[in-house]
């Protein structure tokens, strides 16, 4: 079965239109069309008969010219009484011809000589031999008197109003179904942080009217949801900032010491816990999809890694050009490096961006991740190193964030087990 509604839904209407087609021919064939052949073909048969009878009741060397004048002014048939001779050579029979069986087993019925008939030969007329026993009987007989010729209007008409009506049933179909197909539309850019098309407005059946309209709503109070948290962060921000500029000014009129440089250590623990906080908490959704390239954007790693004594290897496969939002999965792929540098001395990326979707995939041979923690270190906050020093663990939020990214993009991250021995993060996202 098709996956899609359009495809299902004219399933829904042909299937039914074929079946009863189909029925109905087969009833038609059966019932009338080989039911008048049949009637016919008696008919014509039984002038034979009369023709047989009277040309055998003749002595022999009559003259049979009134039989032939009878036959063609009064019955319609072309007869010739021919000299005795072999009969010709069975004929080919047709794949599909009713007429050649009914006539046969008519004249085996009614008349029981040897006889030889042409159904294919001239369209419209058919021929029949029959062995006498001192004459040959031909007769040239209609085609429309022994069969049903013009039964095949009947199919046309049916057939020709049957895909009127789908054609008119298919164009019907289409309006319904495109207001289904740019709400979907509509409600997958705007899951990927696209703006919603001008020109989308509920329409249709009113179902579909009200799941439009319930969409414009919720994508209204979402809205109206992220501009108020950015303004409550923006003046988070704004006060927590400022305290922390008073910590260090007062910091800097103590004067140098060893308490001095402690206080100081823990306000920039402060300012870099705060920064990631909020950038946990910052609405990435508002910002366009644009082109980003990849390679670009993944040779930057390689001064990282020498900065830090890393290996680090980029493989793209595919057009480096993606459609993204460039900041926010900047700072996804990032994240997920700097986890892979920060617990690993190898790194491998690898990027594949074929048809609709880019997969990315990051590679190390540190420690690895429990099977059963792979999906915990996702949440905020959660950090699977316990030491106390905050900056050997980072804050929790690095995974998090990367996930958050990825699903906001419509895609998503899953960890596994790298062939380095290590983690392996992969990022799947349409782009």
């Amino acid at each position: 079965m098709p996956t899609g509604l359009y495809a299902r839904s004219l399933i829904i209407i042909i299937a039914p239109v074929v079946i009863l087609q189909s029925v109905v021919t087969v009833v038609f064939m059966e019932r009338h069309w080989q039911l008048v052949t049949k009637r016919l073909s008696e008919s014509v048969v039984q002038d034979i008969a009369a023709i047989t009878a009277m040309v055998e009741e003749r002595p022999v060397g009559a003259d049979n010219s009134d039989i032939v004048r009878i036959a063609r002014e009064h019955l319609g048939l072309n007869v010739s009484i021919l000299a005795p001779e072999p009969l010709p050579a069975p004929a080919p029979k047709p794949f599909f011809n009713i007429l050649d069986g009914i006539l046969s087993e008519e004249v085996t019925r009614q008349i029981g000589r040897p006889f030889w008939i042409d159904t294919v030969g001239n369209s419209k007329i058919v021929e029949i031999r029959i062995q006498l026993a001192d004459h040959v009987l031909r007769v040239f007989a209609p085609r429309n008197s022994a069969y049903a010729s013009n039964t095949h209007i009947f199919l046309v008409w049916m057939v020709g109003t049957s895909l009127v009506l789908m054609i008119i049933a298919i164009l019907f179909l289409r309006n319904q179904i495109r207001p289904i197909q740019a709400l979907a539309a509509a409600a997958e850019g705007f899951g990927r942080g696209q703006p919603m098309p001008s020109d989308f407005r509920p329409r249709g059946a009113s179902e579909v009217r009200r799941a439009s309209l319930a969409f414009i709503q919720m994508r209204d109070r979402i809205e109206r949801q992220m501009e108020q948290r950015t303004a409550m962060l923006t003046g988070v921000s704004h006060d927590l900032r400022t305290i922390l500029t008073r910590f260090r000014l007062q910091l800097a009129l103590l004067g140098e010491g060893e308490d001095q440089d402690e206080l100081s250590q823990d306000v920039d623990e402060m300012q870099r816990m705060l920064e990631g906080y909020l950038a946990f908490a910052k609405d990435e959704a508002g910002e366009d999809v644009g082109e980003c390239d990849l390679a670009q954007m993944l040779g930057k790693f390689h001064n990282d890694a020498k900065l830090q004594g890393r290996q680090i290897s980029v493989d793209i496969v595919g057009d480096p050009r993606i459609a993204v939002r460039p900041d926010s999965f900047a700072r996804m792929i990032t994240n997920l490096v700097a986890n892979a540098m920060r617990h690993g001395t190898r790194v491998r990326i690898r990027a594949s961006h074929e048809g609709r979707w880019l997969t990315v995939t990051v590679e190390d041979d540190g420690p690895g991740i429990a099977p059963d923690q792979r999906e915990e270190v996702f949440k905020p906050f959660v950090r699977l190193d316990t030491a106390r020093n905050i900056d050997s663990g980072g804050t929790g939020l690095g995974l998090a964030i990367a996930r958050d990214i990825a699903r906001s993009h419509g895609g998503d991250i899953l960890l596994s087990e790298s062939k380095l021995g290590g983690l392996r993060a992969l990022v799947r996202i349409p782009a």
